[in-house]
């Protein structure tokens, strides 16, 4: 069972902003959560029912520091289309 420490962070880039215009919340959790679980996070902890939820897998970069190969962690990112009178406490979409 997923919970609100799952959710990674709320992701701020030009898209994410954009589509913060249309209702939605961009969120990054880890790979493990389902969209059920992210809507009753929703539910549960912010006391908000999502209308929508999209999710979409990123797998993590590798990069090289010094010659050594190394690997950014997999992640999940989320799209949450909320209620256009939803508030949600230190997060205004």
């Amino acid at each position: 069972m997923a919970d609100i420490t799952d959710i990674k962070s709320i992701v701020y880039t030009e898209k994410a902003l954009n589509a913060g215009e249309q209702g939605y919340l961009v969120v990054q959790t880890t790979p493990k959560v389902t969209k059920n679980q992210l809507k009753q996070i929703f539910i549960e902890y912010f006391g908000v029912k999502p209308l929508k939820v999209n999710s979409l897998r990123q797998k993590g970069k590798v990069k090289r520091f010094r010659g050594i190969e190394g690997k950014r962690p997999d992640f999940k990112k989320f799209y949450v289309k909320l209620p256009e009178d939803a508030k949600i406490e230190s997060i205004s979409v």
